[in-house]
């Protein structure tokens, strides 16, 4: 299955000596720089004898690699970044010679900035979005290992979850207590698409907020959670302010939750909320798989008047976008864009109903200024935000 992000990898490491590619664990990042460059030589970062040889003798490790070469989860010996920097800086037009991973991205960054910077391009990859593949769903997500293998589907997010534990978590935080962080995830799972409330959290847990704030941020840079801030500007109204929380992938949220078959999504009480979350990540997907910044956001004023996303997109205009998990769209879900619509001044309005796909159209107006749009097609409705595509540092 082709990857959205392909074409602009390809067409970066044609100027470029180095590229890094960050994202959650799981998401297919070996396999498309495998797939995009299958002469390359392959190296796993992770292997305990890896880590001690770069640790023993960082340049005799090198000077073993022919390049181009992909090293596969860096994030274990980010010192190497500097022996490679000094490589690169013999020979600047090697384009394309280092192919780098790593399922941490905030410590990825430091090493980045203080060794790579004008070296690197920068990238990030989240599992499939239904744009790339009819095999993602609601239900089951995106992950690549569970949309080629949905029968073991359970096994799979069991042993993710575990070696998530295992090696991420407890690589960037010195977490004792893995048996309450797991309780946190299903705790946060059940959370998803509400106003976060990191209190509400810390209680039924018994850990303090600030551990919350610590685990909350280990869940963000590992890829597994996205935070959507309220929009900046407040039209006139007094805003709410903290951000509101949703799993990037809508299959292992649904684990996390103990739905077991999509008979039991359909009637669950967390459907409205895991499709809410499903369309936040299509939209974050749609915009940096094209290399595009993330600029996702919510809005709710104090007298409760709620939209769940805006876009912007450039050149003062403004996507609206209410998520709604019905196949039966009627003009009253787009209530809350127009009443939001009637204080906007500054921007040309565009809004957009989200609904599950069905045999009906998929993309036709619902009521004047709001158009029904299925998720596959989010794309072509926020396909305009500007280019992210950065250099390290």
């Amino acid at each position: 299955m082709a990857r959205i992000l392909e074409d602009e990898l390809k067409k970066t490491l044609r100027h470029f000596p180095a590229a890094i590619l960050t994202g959650p664990r799981g998401a297919g990042k070996t396999s498309l720089l495998r797939h995009l460059f299958p002469k390359a030589s392959y190296v796993l970062v992770e292997d305990p004898d890896v880590i001690a040889r770069v640790r023993s003798d960082p340049n005799g490790f090198l000077d073993d690699l022919k390049p181009p070469v992909i090293l596969d989860e860096i994030q274990n010996v980010p010192e190497l970044f500097g022996y490679i920097r000094s490589r690169i800086d013999l020979h600047p037009r090697r384009f394309g010679s280092w192919l780098i991973t790593g399922s941490q991205e905030a410590s990825l960054m430091k090493g980045v900035a203080e060794s790579m910077a004008g070296r690197a391009a920068m990238f990030h990859l989240l599992p499939f979005s239904v744009r790339e593949t009819e095999k993602v769903t609601l239900f089951r997500g995106g992950f690549p290992e569970v949309l080629d293998r949905p029968a073991v589907a359970d096994t799979w997010f069991r042993s993710y979850i575990h070696t998530y534990l295992e090696r991420d978590v407890r690589a960037i935080s010195s977490i004792r207590d893995l048996a309450t962080f797991r309780r946190f995830l299903a705790l946060l799972a059940s959370r998803c698409g509400q106003i976060l409330n990191k209190t509400d959290l810390a209680g039924p847990l018994g850990v303090s907020v600030p551990t919350i704030s610590e685990w909350l941020r280990i869940l963000e840079v590992t890829g597994q959670i996205i935070l959507v801030p309220p929009f900046y500007e407040n039209f006139g109204k007094r805003l709410v302010k903290s951000p509101k929380v949703y799993f990037v992938d809508s299959g292992l949220a649904c684990h996390l939750l103990g739905i077991e078959t999509e008979k039991a999504l359909k009637a669950s009480v967390f459907l409205g909320p895991i499709f809410e979350g499903f369309v936040a990540s299509e939209i974050i997907k749609s915009q940096i798989h094209a290399g595009k910044a993330k600029a996702l956001y919510y809005f709710r004023d104090q007298q409760g008047l709620e939209v769940d996303f805006l876009v912007p997109q450039g050149d003062n205009r403004l996507a609206l976008l209410e998520a709604k998990a019905s196949r039966t769209p009627v003009p009253d879900m787009a209530k809350s864009i127009l009443r939001l619509t009637k204080n906007i001044r500054q921007y040309a309005v565009a809004g957009y109903v989200v609904c599950r796909p069905s045999a009906s159209k998929a993309f036709r107006t619902l009521c004047p200024g709001v158009q029904v749009v299925a998720p596959d097609r989010l794309a072509d409705v926020i396909g305009s935000c500007p280019s992210a595509r950065r250099q390290a540092g």
